[in-house]
């Protein structure tokens, strides 16, 4: 199923951030906690509480740093 090109940038902002919560929430937890027996429950519990922060605000910061980026390169 395509989406209409009009949601790209929210769909962008949904993945990136989903990716980036996934791997940096186990990355923590593994370096606080260690592989734990119950780690998949944790590691799930942390992604859905810190993915609500990250989605707005790769929302917010993204066109921001496209701009900046385009500016830094020819």
């Amino acid at each position: 199923m395509r989406m209409p090109a009009r949601f790209a940038p929210i769909l962008f902002s949904a993945l990136l951030s989903a990716i980036m919560v996934s791997i940096v929430s186990a990355f923590v937890l593994i370096l606080s906690q260690g592989f734990q027996p119950n780690f998949a429950a944790q590691w799930l519990k942390s992604c859905i509480t810190t993915w609500p922060i990250a989605f707005p605000t790769v929302a917010v910061v993204a066109p921001w740093v496209r701009r900046l980026v385009g500016r830094m390169t020819a």
